[in-house]
């Protein structure tokens, strides 16, 4: 048994990673910035740290066995939150990063500041994995859900690979159970490859959304990159729940 330390693990990852490392009765911490409800199912085993300014950090992690480094702030402050976290790790046998796929080939900000974070971590000295997975099914749903004000369903012309919180909490309970890669482990991706407006249609019909879906094409390298599949993987699939039992 090891003692695991996840950093964002309120989140939408981080709530199945949580669970999913406790059901193979490793002992698990989570990181937050406050103490929380100390009601909760989760306040004996939470402890208080700021990423950001590093505050309580070096005694969040004193003991732990492995870091899984969940926490994301969309990009604003992954790299500051990276350099805190090792600074304050170098006893820790394992640090595994949670990134995303294609980082490295699609030229947004968010990914830019991902791929500095990684390598931060990689150029610190501690012991690492990262693991890339493709785009989770809720963000998905989350980017569709916020047009509701939109005469029509806007689904970019692409095609993507998404992925379960769930399959993606599976992938990390094995690599904590594994020795550092010190690199990244493979890339993991869902069941499915679907254009987005396929998936949009999809999701219209599960949500009983009544606008058209139309589909877009944008100018620009992003666009581009994401239309020659940079954001999916090679090999075969990891992910077993599709889109469609996601939305049911």
């Amino acid at each position: 048994m090891s003692s695991i330390l996840v950093t964002g693990g309120t989140g939408t990852l981080g709530r199945p990673a949580v669970t999913r490392l406790r059901a193979t009765d490793h002992q698990v911490r989570v990181l937050s910035r406050t103490a929380g409800s100390q009601r909760g199912p989760d306040a004996p085993d939470r402890v208080v740290a700021d990423l950001t300014s590093g505050t309580g950090l070096a005694a969040a992690v004193e003991g732990a066995d492995v870091i899984v480094h969940l926490a994301t702030s969309q990009g604003r402050r992954d790299v500051q939150h990276a350099r805190n976290l090792v600074a304050a790790a170098t006893d820790v046998k394992h640090v595994i990063v949670m990134s995303i796929a294609g980082i490295d080939r699609i030229p947004l900000p968010y990914y830019r500041s991902k791929l500095a974070a990684e390598r931060v971590v990689a150029e610190s000295g501690v012991p690492y994995t990262i693991l890339r997975a493709t785009q989770f099914h809720n963000l998905i749903d989350r980017v569709l859900s916020a047009q509701r004000f939109l005469p029509a369903v806007i689904a970019p012309s692409i095609s993507l690979q998404p992925i379960a919180v769930e399959d993606v909490a599976v992938c990390l309970a094995e690599l904590v159970d594994q020795p550092p890669v010190n690199g990244r482990a493979p890339d993991i991706g869902g069941p499915e490859r679907r254009a987005v407006p396929e998936l949009a249609r999809q999701w219209k019909q599960a949500r009983a959304v009544r606008r058209p879906v139309v589909p877009l094409r944008l100018a620009g390298k992003a666009f581009r990159a994401f239309a020659d599949s940079a954001a999916m993987v090679d090999g075969p699939a990891y992910g077993r729940i599709t889109f469609g039992e996601y939305l049911a």
